[in-house]
């Protein structure tokens, strides 16, 4: 029997650090206070008001919201983001427990199931805690009985003598379920919070939580392998018993590991008091070595000065011997008063000399020393940074490289590194980065401690250069820092949109992936049966599929892949009052009549981008970006075809009225042109041929991965 005290640990909120209240059971499988979520939720609705300022975070002293759900705040309210009204607003706040982004989705709070086991447990412990304290009984007059049962239906505490008088013989009431004097009244029933109505009577497997049949029949869960629930009650207790009991048999091996740490912690003890002698020694090494450097400093410069008053005060004594009846010129003053000719000559010639370079320094008076010490001041910038990056360098840690491929700038910045050596030497890495600025000149690098191999960051400023650097501790030993690599943030806030399925999308060539961000064009047998019924010469037509989210203003980025294998695959932004014209009037791009080398109807080439295009695009395909042809373009056609990056991005700036396509990878700008934004603009493209276009995930939803903890 496990003694209840000793299981404390397990019973406290991540969020609130007291016994849990009513626990829910988030996605990530953490358990966290009712009382808890509604406040974090709270506090991320008023932020979300406020326009996340830091005033508005304050609503509970014991929640705080993350930097990146705070950034997600200022980027919708940034946006001009039009969506329908009746699209359901997710609600995202990170996890008290292992601060991943949870996602509620359309019910919220209402779609957590309240965990009842833990519940009861944590009940047991409070009556363990508080043994000497009885439970009264609620209908008593005062003063109220000790209760003797506590009734599970009426959800209420009983003495005998009340408890005969509210289950009488022969009622309903005489039915019902008691237990011992209680305040944990648990439903008997577990009802599904997706459909209120119906109790859960099975086990979903992939998502590991019960659900009802309504669930698997039309609910999220339709597609999903599910079993009964007296199944995998069966299972489930027999692997926990099975567990539980080879851990029991192993007391002895745990007892000796325990005994075995013990030791390690009285060693730990006292290597680290030998640590600090040594590092003392160190330090005080240091420190005598600056002393020394102090008092040698400190000396040359008292003797300079004493050099220096000496000259000033020499030149002091000079001058006022030209004072009248003073020093030289009171000592002239009483040889003028001689009347031998003979003895006056003789000495006021050597006078007349020293009267004449008097004379000459008053004139042109200069001290006879400086008064500053700018030549004694001592450089230390060189020596901080060298103090400052002091510690424990080991030529056992690796050198963490930053991977460059897997390191992203999208919505926030994922950066990821890695050890040549593949291995996890190091606890703890350290993550510095600083912002690339012309007339700033001196840097001053950001920190951040990461426990993993990949940060995401959330506080960088948009169409920014940013450099990165990493190093790895274990304990207080820090390895060199990595080689600085630099990466731009996107020219813009990114926008976030899914393939549209409703307007105008042609199922029967174009193929959606269930979550809408990857749309691919298959040239199979409904293309050559449309083919067989059109007249020579006139081939197919392409297949446009626009963002089901429009843009009103504001300045926007988004980004997207296309498959190398992509034939042809158009790309831009398209005015929604010209959708209808987009789908309904498109032109047979490839039927002679269209073709830019043909002849037919064209005039020029550069007539093929007129104005009278529904939409402004811009063409890929065979592994090619093609500048579109303007005058300048045409002079020299080849500067017109790019290599395909590996990821594209579209900048669309509704205040400006341009719009610009960049190389993702590094945030170029491959090509701008002026648009026409007075109306709602939508993301298009068309596909042709065998092609597949994958929208660019955002780092939040790529990155965020639950641990299985069952």
């Amino acid at each position: 029997k496990v003694a209840i005290k000793g299981i404390e640990r397990e019973l406290i909120c991540p969020a609130c650090k007291e016994l849990f209240t009513h626990p829910l059971i988030l996605p990530c499988q953490h358990n966290v206070c009712h009382k808890c979520v509604k406040e974090i939720l709270f506090a991320f609705e008023d932020s979300f008001a406020d326009g996340g300022s830091e005033s508005s975070n304050q609503s509970s002293p014991r929640i705080r919201i993350s930097a990146s759900s705070m950034d997600r705040i200022d980027r919708i309210n940034r946006s001009g983001i039009k969506r329908n009204s009746l699209t359901p607003r997710s609600t995202l706040f990170p996890c008290p427990g292992c601060q991943r982004d949870i996602d509620l989705g359309e019910r919220g709070i209402n779609g957590l199931f309240r965990n009842f086991t833990l519940e009861t447990i944590v009940e047991r412990y409070r009556q363990a805690a508080r043994a000497a304290i009885a439970i009264m009984c609620d209908f008593c007059k005062p003063p109220p009985q000790e209760s003797t049962k506590s009734c599970m239906d009426c959800s209420a505490s009983y003495c005998n003598e009340c408890f005969k008088i509210h289950h009488p013989w022969g009622t309903l009431k005489a039915q019902h379920e008691y237990v011992g004097p209680t305040t944990n009244f648990r439903p008997k029933i577990l009802m599904c919070p997706e459909h209120e109505m119906e109790r859960v009577n099975m086990y979903c497997e992939i998502c590991r939580r019960p659900v009802c049949h309504l669930c698997k029949l039309g609910g999220g869960h339709a597609n999903h392998r599910v079993t009964t629930m007296s199944t995998a009650y069966k299972t489930l207790k027999e692997k926990l018993s099975k567990d539980i009991e080879y851990l029991i048999s192993k007391e002895s091996q745990v007892k000796a590991h325990i005994k075995q740490l013990d030791l390690l912690l009285k060693e730990t003890e006292c290597n680290s008091e030998r640590a600090k002698q040594e590092a003392s020694q160190s330090f005080e090494k240091l420190y005598r070595v600056l002393e020394e450097k102090k008092s040698a400093a400190l000396r040359a410069i008292e003797t300079s000065k004493n050099i220096r008053l000496e000259k000033l005060q020499t030149q002091v004594e000079e001058y006022q011997g030209l004072l009248e009846n003073n020093g030289l010129v009171g000592y002239a003053q009483e040889v003028l008063k001689e009347t031998d000719p003979s003895c006056f000559v003789q000495t006021a010639k050597q006078l007349h000399v020293r009267i004449q370079k008097a004379t000459e320094s008053l004139k042109s008076f200069r001290p006879a020393a400086e008064t500053t010490f700018e030549d004694f001041v001592v450089d230390t910038a060189k020596q901080e940074d060298i103090l400052s990056d002091l510690s424990f360098h080991s030529s056992g840690l690796e050198i963490p490289e930053i991977n460059e491929e897997q390191s992203r700038m999208y919505n926030r910045a994922l950066i990821c590194w890695e050890c040549p050596g593949k291995t996890d030497s190091a606890d703890i890495y350290v993550l510095e980065y600083y912002k690339l600025n012309r007339e700033d000149e001196s840097v001053t690098w950001q920190k951040t401690e990461v426990r993993g191999k990949s940060k995401v960051l959330s506080d960088l400023d948009d169409d920014s250069s940013y450099a990165f650097r990493v190093r790895g501790y274990k304990g207080s030993i820090c390895s060199p820092w990595s080689r600085e690599i630099i990466l731009r943030t996107p020219p813009a806030p990114v926008f976030s949109f899914l393939f549209d399925d409703k307007c105008g999308y042609n199922n029967e060539h174009l193929q959606l992936n269930p979550r809408r961000t990857s749309v691919e064009s298959r040239a199979g047998f409904p293309l050559l049966l449309g083919s067989e019924r059109l007249q020579v010469g006139c081939y197919t037509t392409l297949d446009y599929i626009i963002g089901d989210t429009g843009i009103a203003k504001g300045k926007h980025f988004w980004a997207f892949h296309v498959e190398a294998y992509s034939y042809l695959v158009k790309v831009g932004v398209v005015p929604g009052i010209k959708i209808q014209k987009l789908f309904h009037s498109t032109p047979d791009v490839t039927s002679p009549r269209y073709e830019q080398d043909s002849g037919h109807d064209s005039g020029s080439e550069d007539a093929f981008f007129d104005s009278s295009q529904p939409c402004t695009l811009v063409t890929l395909g065979m592994k090619k970006f093609f500048i579109p042809a303007t005058p300048a373009a045409l002079k020299d056609p080849a500067s017109r075809i790019l290599p395909l990056p590996s990821c594209l991005g579209i900048c669309l700036d509704c205040d400006r009225g341009r719009v610009g396509f960049y190389d993702a990878g590094c945030m170029k700008c491959l090509y701008e042109c002026e648009v026409d934004c007075s109306g709602i603009m939508y993301p298009a493209f068309a596909l042709m041929g065998g092609a597949a276009v994958h929208l660019e995930e955002t780092v939040t939803a790529s990155y965020r991965e639950y641990h299985d903890d069952i």
